[in-house]
């Protein structure tokens, strides 16, 4: 069996075995799809289908010579070839097909791409590398293997800056509101606090470049990179962004031969054509206790290798990022927002005791200090400029030194 791709559509026909010529086929093609032999033309190359003019025809010559066997183009059962043919037909169980002018009927893009949808490995990222600040690394990961021991799942959004060469450094995470299960992760976001949190970044020079989160031991046992649920989550974060750099970074626990454990990194983007996929309604978006997790459900066919398909594997979908760590200017010492410990004024002066002989500026130098202090008190519309003042280590005004020092005296 043979798959035609047509501007029509995808039909099969049923053939003999690859020993058979390429005028055979076109015989078939005739016989089976109702295309005089004259009006086809055959390629391998899916770009026959954007031909315009006859001499576009022309630039497709791997299947002209009908003496040519199926074998040698290496096609064998399920293979796709495409054909190009002018005139009108009648296809099998629907209407007549009638091509627009004397060339062939018209396609808009939409025809294309659903007609054309092929999913093949993104080489080159658009992000360059990503670098993480050492303490704020180690903070998100001692949490959740310490804290956590690696049984749910946890994650937040990776505050940074992007180079002009692409080059991603994250100098804190965000962690939201959430609920952490075994092989699910659900953000219970909160837009105001988002806001808030978006306005500190910006005081900093800072923005949002990405997403993080772990995998739990029960899925480190399985073989695959990303999950379908996680493919699924990552590609929704990445296209709400808007940001071609966008790295998605997944930590997890992996086992070595003497029995010990290593926390591991890995950088990802999402490939162009998975962020295309999920913008348009591709991804199936309910899952079954059934479905392989190392599988991505399609609501339409694609293509991969050759063959339609409704289930891709998951690592079509990822393009490996280099990973870097370096020293950033924020600290990470003070308590994390939304984890299980709420964080109180008491923390606030224990921080501020702890770290008395360094300048105010130096002490207040932590994103997570930054964001308690914007939710308290009202203080919320003041803290941006607190955070202006961190980011340039310009001297904090007197007043919000006093205020900041009264609020901790509270506890």
């Amino acid at each position: 069996m043979l798959r035609i791709r047509s501007r029509d559509g995808l039909e099969r026909i049923q053939i003999d075995g690859p020993q058979l010529s390429i005028y055979q086929l076109k015989t078939l093609i005739e016989s089976q799809l109702q295309i005089p032999i004259q009006n086809q033309t055959l390629s391998t190359d899916q770009n026959l289908l954007l031909a315009k003019t006859p001499a576009d025809l022309l630039r497709f010559s791997d299947m002209a010579d009908p003496s040519t066997p199926l074998s040698a183009l290496k096609l064998s059962h399920g293979s796709i070839v495409f054909l190009y043919y002018h005139g009108e037909r009648t296809v099998p169980g629907g209407p007549a097909v009638i091509p627009a002018g004397s060339f062939g009927r018209k396609m808009t893009i939409d025809d294309l791409i659903a007609k054309q949808t092929r999913i093949t490995r993104q080489e080159s990222p658009h992000c360059d590398s990503v670098s993480f600040d050492r303490d704020s690394a180690n903070a998100f990961q001692r949490y959740v293997n310490e804290t956590l021991a690696f049984a749910i799942k946890r994650g937040g959004f990776m505050y940074g800056t992007v180079s002009e060469e692409g080059k991603v450094e994250v100098d804190f995470i965000y962690e939201p509101p959430q609920q952490g299960l075994e092989d699910d992760l659900v953000l219970l976001r909160d837009p105001e606090e988002e806001k808030l949190v978006d306005a500190i970044a910006a005081g900093l020079g800072r923005k949002r470049v990405g997403f993080i989160f772990t995998q739990t031991i029960t899925q480190s046992k399985k073989d695959y990179n990303f999950s379908n649920k996680e493919i699924l989550q990552s590609a929704e974060l990445h296209a709400e962004s808007e940001l071609k750099e966008w790295v998605t970074v997944v930590v997890k626990l992996e086992a070595n031969e003497d029995g010990t454990a290593d926390v591991h990194f890995e950088a990802f983007q999402m490939s162009d054509m998975c962020v295309k996929l999920f913008k348009d309604g591709w991804f199936v978006t309910e899952f079954g206790e059934d479905d392989d997790p190392k599988l991505s459900k399609m609501n339409k066919d694609v293509v991969v290798g050759g063959k339609d398909v409704k289930e891709v594997d998951n690592d079509f979908f990822l393009v490996v990022v280099k990973i870097f760590d370096h020293q950033g200017p924020l600290s990470s010492i003070f308590p994390i927002e939304n984890r299980n410990d709420l964080v109180t004024m008491k923390a606030l002066k224990s921080h501020l005791d702890r770290t008395k002989s360094l300048p105010f500026v130096k002490r207040i130098s932590d994103f997570h200090l930054l964001l308690f202090l914007a939710k308290s008190h009202g203080l919320g519309s003041d803290v941006p400029a607190l955070a202006e003042c961190v980011e340039t280590q310009m001297a904090v005004p007197e007043g919000y030194q006093l205020l900041i020092e009264s609020m901790a005296d509270t506890s």
